[in-house]
């Protein structure tokens, strides 16, 4: 009872003392300390700081699009307060990698970026073109709501530069951005997935350098990325690579668009138009193409139908590191377009320029956005191409750097070694003369220069010429080897040794005249809209003419056979009969072509390479004519069909001449004195897998529905797939009716037969691929419930019929025992599918 009332009694007097006066008072000191702390706290979270303590006179400074300012190891972008809300293009490469990936150079990311300005925070948006209204339609407003711009990064103000009223600057650090792992501006998702990245390594990571220009920033970082699958250097467990960021400054009033027409050729960029009268959403696709206007002192000129020179022309600057010898070739590449140019109205539209040297201009760069280079780099890699990078807005070209491997020339000198030293002397050999390359170098350098105009691959150009013209010196010197330089039409195949002085390549043709006519040639005086019937007008006045035609560019599965890659002629099989006259007189001065006393045989090896290659090439030619359907573009106000079935002979024919040049065992091809020069084993299966290779591609899913399809919609005058399987068959085990030996190659094309015909019967629906740059096309095939399944199953039960008959024809060991074996797969296969 006493502790009780004892704690009472202390409770009481704490109170008493905590409502005290002099306490009271205390409590408001506190609470005044309190507030004094939050202040302080309120002032320190506050970066803002006077320009000088934030750029230092240590700082190292680059003027141009943003000021950038390095201080100790920190990177800042002073931005002028007049660049805020403008509309930026950043295009992310890959500029150095590690070995195995294989993407130098490539665009990994490209984004449309806006730097927004708030109170103390600066935030870079991500700005989208697919949905558009103008903004005078009163629907503007509701595709803004729906693409509400979300933020890639936000930046602390550090400073702001007000020494110039007229101009204010706001200072951030943009490091993070950069060493942070911001997905938009490094390794891309499917390298990350083939990789098994999982996170960035910081502490290896780090900008090499940023340099300011005055339309464009250039921004290069090394990231270093932790992957369980590194292509290279794999007990590293990591990989790293310098990714170039460039930022480019868009213009700003956009160029007007040209609306695109799939009847010509063009790179081009589409966006959802909701402003538009149609009663559904609709996207309009327009080209990339350059800035080419005529001067305000030219147009009567031009109307008149004479030639002017544009406000600002086309010029490519070649790279300084490129080899001296070469660079008249890539120049007079570049300046091959004028012809085409002078066709849309303008002389001296694109020109070859070198560059100024360190010494007339230190700050030149090809890094600039100012300028466009024919960049020449150091690399194994044989190849060539041609990016450019556009307005998103109006499909502008803003800029475009050709990139130049070194070696190139080796891709060059295989191309036209084995595609025509049977009827060139220049071209026999393992080294050819600065002229002869040169040439060849001019011919690469105009296809890519054609890239960066807007024109992509034009495969349907070169059917438009019969295979015979091709051995004609008057028409292949007027006309070249195709109408258009956009085509796979390497060099001249078909020319026979009889020929003469033909043309061998092709130059800036017919076509290509014809579609930078079509995209370049401005219209004056009218929207973009209403120059669409002057367009349309233009197409159809060569309609009908196979000059003018375009043709995709094909992946995977290859519907139409009249516009295939590296082709020449309006007939496969005659084109390729030519070509194989040529490569069989080849053959037996390979040796002597290919080798020098003192050297091993590496080149020789390489050359017959090259000639199975080239056979294999033409073998696809034709084989892609049996269930191919041609493709000509058309508009409503055109007669005739889009899409026609290749004709019934034509794919009977193709499938004889397989039977005849491959699947009968090609000899020519089979050469021991070159084999035991270059090889301890190998001939045989290089044999097999020509055959097979053919044979998969005839027994193709995709073509074999559209055979059925085919038969469906023309009946007998269909080449149909029951008959196609039967000729197959026949040609295939032509032994078990003549009863002869059966050779080795033979008789591993015959077991391929019977895998592919087992492949049949149990292979998966066949799905609609995903679009390879808008021209992948595939056939959608339900094979449990197709004719193919029922058929395949046929021709298995046919061949047991047909190999027991053979059996007590054939008296060679070997090849009964192989017809025995063929029994017994047979029976595995058919009663697999009973049970």
């Amino acid at each position: 009872m006493l502790q009780r009332q004892l704690t009472k009694m202390l409770l009481l007097f704490f109170l008493l003392a905590a409502f005290h006066p002099s306490n009271a008072q205390l409590f408001k000191k506190k609470e005044k300390n309190t507030q004094k702390t939050s202040d302080s706290k309120s002032k320190k979270d506050d970066n803002i700081k006077p320009y000088d303590k934030v750029i230092t006179k240590d700082a190292k400074s680059d003027d141009g699009l943003f000021t950038v300012h390095t201080v100790d190891d920190k990177h800042y972008y002073e931005i002028p307060d007049s660049l805020f809300n403008r509309e930026m293009l950043m295009v992310s490469r890959i500029s150095k990698t590690a070995t195995g990936i294989g993407f130098g150079g490539g665009k990994i990311n490209t984004k449309v970026l806006r730097w927004q300005k708030k109170p103390k925070k600066v935030l870079l948006r991500v700005v989208s073109y697919g949905n558009y209204a103008a903004d005078s339609l009163p629907i503007h407003e509701a595709v803004v709501n729906s693409n509400f711009e979300p933020v890639l990064f936000s930046f602390d103000i550090k400073a702001f530069n007000k020494k110039d009223s007229l101009n204010p600057a706001t200072v951030i650090e943009v490091d993070p951005m950069f060493t942070k792992d911001v997905n938009a501006l490094g390794m891309p998702d499917r390298f990350r997935d083939r990789y098994k990245i999982s996170r960035l390594d910081g502490d290896r990571s780090f900008i090499e350098s940023i340099k300011s220009y005055p339309l464009n920033i250039e921004a290069r970082h090394v990231k270093t990325y932790m992957a369980k699958k590194p292509p290279s250097n794999q007990s590293l467990g990591s990989i790293s690579v310098e990714i170039n960021n460039s930022m480019i400054l868009l213009p700003e009033e956009p160029m007007k668009r040209r609306y695109f027409d799939e009847r010509v050729g063009w790179f081009a960029r589409g966006q959802v138009d909701y402003g538009l009268e149609a009663q559904k959403s609709k996207t309009v696709t327009y080209l990339d193409r350059w800035r080419l206007e005529v001067k305000d002192e030219d147009i009567a000129k031009f109307k008149a139908g004479e030639l002017v020179e544009p406000k600002k022309p086309i010029v490519y600057y070649i790279d300084r590191a490129t080899p001296e010898k070469w660079r008249p070739y890539i120049k007079q590449g570049i300046e091959d377009w004028q012809v085409a140019f002078e066709a849309a109205g303008f002389k001296n539209a694109i020109i070859a320029k070198d560059p100024p040297s360190p010494e007339e201009d230190p700050e030149w760069s090809p890094e600039d956005v100012r300028y466009s280079v024919v960049r020449y780099l150091a690399s194994p890699i044989p190849n060539a191409n041609g990016p450019h990078v556009s307005d998103p807005r109006s499909g502008e070209i803003l800029e475009s750097d050709i990139n130049w491997y070194h070696n190139v020339m080796t891709l060059l000198r295989n191309w036209f070694f084995v595609q025509t030293a049977a009827i060139n002397k220049e071209a026999r050999g393992t080294e050819f003369k600065d002229e002869i390359m040169g040439r060849l170098i001019r011919f690469v350098s105009a296809h890519e220069v054609g890239h960066t105009l807007g024109l992509p691959h034009n495969m349907g150009s070169s059917v438009a010429y019969p295979v015979d013209s091709l051995r004609s010196v008057t028409f292949t010197k007027k006309y070249g080897t195709a109408p258009s330089i956009m085509d796979y039409a390497r060099f001249n195949y078909v020319a026979q040794p009889e020929d003469g002085d033909v043309a061998l390549m092709p130059n800036i043709g017919v076509y290509d005249k014809y579609a930078i006519r079509w995209g370049y040639r401005p219209i004056l005086d009218v929207s973009a809209e209403d120059e669409k019937p002057i367009l349309n007008q233009w197409i159809l006045e060569h309609a009908d003419d196979p000059m003018y035609r375009f043709g995709h560019q094909q992946v995977g599965d290859v519907v139409d056979p009249s516009s295939q890659t590296e082709d020449l002629g309006d007939d496969a099989v005659k084109a390729s009969e030519y070509g194989i006259a040529n490569l069989k007189r080849i053959m037996p001065n390979l040796m002597e072509w290919t080798t020098e006393e003192g050297k091993n045989y590496d080149d020789l090896e390489t050359m017959y390479g090259q000639v199975v290659n080239q056979f294999r090439r033409y073998m696809g030619h034709v084989s892609n004519n049996i269930g191919g359907v041609y493709e000509y573009h058309k508009t409503a106000d055109q007669e005739g069909a889009v899409y026609t079935h290749v004709p019934k002979q034509r794919q009977q024919n193709s499938l004889a001449f397989l039977q005849d040049q491959l699947f009968a065992t090609p000899e020519w091809l089979i050469d021991q004195n070159i084999f035991n020069k270059v090889q301890y084993s190998g001939s045989v299966e290089r044999i097999r897998a020509l055959q097979v290779r053919t044979l998969d591609n005839l027994l193709h899913l995709g073509k074999m529905a559209r055979m059925i399809e085919n038969e469906a919609a023309n009946g007998d005058e269909a080449y149909k797939l029951v008959d196609m399987m039967r000729d197959l068959r026949r040609g295939l085990w032509s032994e078990t009716r003549s009863g002869k030996k059966i050779d080795t190659y033979r008789r591993n094309l015959q077991k391929a037969h019977i895998d592919r015909l087992a492949y049949l019967m149990t292979a998966e629906n066949q799905n609609k691929k995903p679009a390879f740059g808008g021209y992948q096309k595939s056939t959608v095939v339900n094979t449990s419930q197709s004719d193919i399944r029922s058929v395949a199953r046929a021709e298995l039960n046919n061949l047991k019929r047909d190999i027991r008959g053979g059996l007590s024809r054939i008296s060679d060991t070997m090849s009964r025992y192989h017809l025995q074996d063929a029994l017994e797969r047979i029976d595995v296969i058919l009663e697999a599918k009973k049970s």
